[in-house]
C-alpha cells in the first residue's frame, strides 16, 4: 500500500457514470474515512459528462462504462489512461401488469426499442414466452436523457445481435434513439419505468435490485435464458482471452453457457500528468486500495470483481503511473 500521511490531506474530484455509482460511492467514503484530510467528491451525471470534464481538466478524475475511442484520445488535451473497477450488467426493466417474469431475444429487444414492436402482445414476445398471458397494452420504450456508458453497453450489444440496429441508431453513448422517452440517469430510467404502466427501460443490475423492478432474461450467445446475475457477468470476463494492454475492450454477447450477454467492464479515467504532486500520489493510492481492498466489497452491491488476472495487470499498470 503506498503510504498517504495527513499531510498530504487532498480534495479529489470526480465525474460521469452513473453505472457503478453505488460501489463508488461507498468506496470514497470508506477511503476517506480511512485517510483524514482526504475528500472524494464524485458527481454521478452519466459517462458522456465524465468524459467531457476530465478532457477539459475540469475534474481530477473521471468514470465512464465506454471506453474512449482512438479520436476522443488523441483529441484529449490531457493523456488518460483506462484503469476497469468492477463489471456489471445491463438488465432490461419492465413494468406489465400481471407479469414478473419475461424473456428477450436480442432481435426482440432491438425491434422493441427500433419501434418495430408496438404492443407487448406482440407475436414476437409471445414466441419468446410460451404461456405467459401478455396484455394488449402499447409498449413505452424508456431510454436514457444524458450521455450514457449504460447506453453505449445496451446498444453495443443489440448491434452484435440486430442488423437494423447496427445499421441504424448503432452503437453510442447517446445514439438517435427511434422512440421513447428519456430518463436521466439509471436512477431516472428506473423511477419513469415503475411510474409507467407498459414501460421497458434497461439500467445496471443493482438499480433494478435495489427498486424492486422485474427484469427480464435474455437470450445469450450459446441460445440460453440467463437472467443478470454476478455469476453471469462473471462468465462473460472469463472469455477474454487477451487482455488488451490498455484495457479497452467489449465483452457483450460473449460465448459461454451461463454467460449474460449485457455486460461490461466500467473504468475510471486517470490523468497521466496531473498537474498537482499530491493529488497525483493520492489517487494511486485510492487505485491500489480499489484493487486491493475495495474489489472484496463489490458483490454485496451485485458487481463483479475483477478477474484476478486483470487486477493483477491493473495493479502493475496502476504501480507505473508517473
Amino acid at each position: 500500500m503506498l503510504a498517504v500521511s495527513a499531510a498530504q490531506a487532498q480534495n479529489l474530484t470526480g465525474a460521469g457514470a452513473t453505472f457503478p455509482y453505488p460501489i463508488y460511492s461507498k468506496w470514497f467514503t470508506e477511503y476517506s474515512a480511512a485517510h483524514p484530510g482526504v475528500q472524494i467528491n464524485y458527481q454521478s451525471i452519466g459517462s458522456g459528462g465524465g468524459i467531457s470534464q476530465v478532457t477539459k481538466g475540469t475534474v481530477d478524475f473521471g468514470a465512464s462504462d465506454m471506453p474512449m475511442t482512438d479520436d476522443m484520445l488523441s483529441s484529449s488535451k490531457i493523456k488518460l489512461v483506462h484503469i476497469p473497477t468492477v463489471l456489471g450488467a445491463v438488465v432490461p426493466v419492465f413494468h406489465v401488469p400481471g407479469v414478473n417474469d419475461l424473456r428477450f431475444s436480442g432481435q426482440t429487444l432491438a425491434d422493441i426499442y427500433l419501434g418495430k414492436i408496438a404492443t407487448w402482445s406482440d407475436p414476437a414476445i409471445a414466441k419468446d414466452n410460451p404461456g405467459v398471458h401478455l396484455p394488449d397494452q402499447k409498449i413505452i420504450v424508456v431510454h436514457r436523457s444524458d450521455g450514457s456508458g449504460t447506453s453505449f453497453i445496451f446498444t453495443d450489444y443489440l448491434s452484435k445481435v440486430n442488423k437494423d440496429w447496427a445499421s441504424g441508431p448503432g452503437k453510442g453513448t447517446s445514439p438517435s434513439w427511434p422512440t421513447g422517452v428519456g430518463g436521466k440517469g439509471n436512477e431516472g430510467v428506473a423511477g419513469l419505468v415503475r411510474q409507467l404502466p407498459g414501460a421497458i427501460g434497461y439500467v445496471e443490475l443493482i438499480y433494478a435490485l435495489q427498486n424492486h423492478m422485474s427484469y427480464g432474461a435474455m437470450q445469450n450467445a450459446a441460445g440460453n435464458w440467463v437472467k443478470g446475475s454476478i455469476a453471469g457477468v462473471t462468465e462473460c470476463a472469463a472469455g477474454v482471452k487477451n487482455m488488451p494492454a490498455d484495457y479497452r475492450i467489449s465483452i457483450t454477447n460473449a460465448p459461454g453457457a451461463e454467460a449474460y450477454p449485457i455486460s461490461s467492464f466500467t473504468y475510471l479515467l486517470i490523468p497521466l500528468h496531473p498537474t498537482d504532486a499530491g493529488k497525483e500520489k493520492v489517487l494511486k493510492d485510492m487505485l491500489n486500495w480499489i484493487v486491493t481492498s475495495g474489489e472484496g466489497e463489490v458483490s454485496a452491491l451485485s458487481y463483479a470483481p475483477l478477474p484476478k488476472t486483470v487486477a493483477d495487470k491493473v495493479l502493475k499498470t496502476v504501480y507505473s503511473l508517473p
